[in-house]
């Protein structure tokens, strides 16, 4: 499999993307294609003793910016190494893309180059996430602010696709994320599509789920509209690094705190690595036709090479073909 790699992408590139991919062909075996500046691709290698001789690289003289709008990439940005890499994508010099840039601008550049899967009006961005019972799908987490009944209802199809096929979950329940269970809560939106999810029968709808019951595992599949989920991801994300520094400061706090914590070392490490995005890599960008995966702003190398492993995953387990059969004609 080959995997195509926006070497220019995110806080931490080059060096972390050259990095996170060295680790990936190495672990999984896949064929890298970079894409971004040769030259200063070649130099960041060269002085970090990084082996990228097994690796194809597509010169893209232009980067895409963090903060530019996202119309830019299909503008002022066709030469960056985002634009050009998906444009790899759509021609079939690779079999999936990540990027760690930014996702304003992926979610143009995939709609725009690589195009949507027919019958999906809108693509989502799910994010995989931790809870006490495992993993859930949180979709979408920011490709769209302002949704339709439909397209929730399409995220719900998506969403409980991946739980299904690439984190292998039996039926996954798939919850509506609104400001209380009973059917008649929340605005227009989320009362239009619980009924239409409902209606459809197409997932294991458990209705509506509250913030609070998402850690706790109460759905595998949270859907809502970009900006509701936008939230939910960065305040969890925000509680989890509170929850994370607290325990270290109690447990760092003396010399008996310190003793105290080599009983319980193992348990801490668990679930510091349950609660840890690196392990989940990134988000892929469902609707698409061929596999894009967004990983994380900050990624480090182990975060990118998950997000590699995911790409992998999710093109190998036939998501996008299974999605397409299922989808309202």
């Amino acid at each position: 499999m080959k995997v195509i790699v926006d070497a220019f992408g995110g806080d931490n590139a080059p060096l972390e993307i050259l990095k996170g991919s060295v680790d990936a062909q190495n672990e999984l075996g896949v064929d890298i294609v970079l894409c971004g500046k040769t030259q200063e691709i070649q130099k960041c290698a060269k002085e970090n003793n990084i082996d990228i001789s097994k690796m194809e690289i597509i010169d893209a003289p232009d980067v895409v910016e963090m903060n530019a709008p996202p119309t830019d990439i299909v503008k002022g940005g066709a030469n960056s190494s985002m634009a050009i890499g998906l444009k790899a994508l759509a021609n079939g010099q690779g079999d999936a893309f990540v990027s760690a840039g930014s996702t304003g601008s992926l979610v143009m550049g995939a709609t725009f180059f690589v195009k949507r899967i027919k019958g999906v009006r809108r693509a989502a961005l799910a994010t995989i996430m931790p809870s006490d019972t495992g993993a859930f799908i949180l979709l979408d987490c920011g490709a769209n602010t302002e949704c339709t009944p439909e397209m929730l209802s399409s995220f719900a199809l998506m969403g409980s696709t991946y739980m299904s096929k690439v984190l292998n979950v039996n039926n996954p329940r798939v919850g509506l994320a609104n400001i209380g269970t009973e059917e008649i809560k929340g605005g227009e939106l989320q009362q239009n599509a619980y009924q239409l999810i409902k209606s459809e029968g197409k997932v294991n709808f458990v209705g509506n789920i509250e913030a609070r019951q998402v850690p706790l595992g109460d759905a595998d599949v949270v859907v809502c509209d970009g900006f509701t989920g936008n939230i939910l991801l960065k305040t969890y994300e925000g509680v989890a690094k509170l929850i994370l520094t607290n325990i270290k400061n109690v447990f760092t706090k003396n010399i008996f705190t310190k003793l105290s914590a080599l009983f319980v070392k193992g348990g801490i490490d668990s679930f510091k690595k349950k609660m840890d995005y690196t392990e989940f890599g990134g988000a892929p960008l469902m609707g698409i036709s061929k596999p894009v995966i967004k990983a994380h702003g900050s990624s480090n190398a182990k975060a990118f090479k998950n997000a590699i492993r995911q790409a992998v995953n999710y093109s190998q387990q036939g998501v996008i073909a299974t999605i397409a059969e299922n989808l309202p004609k």
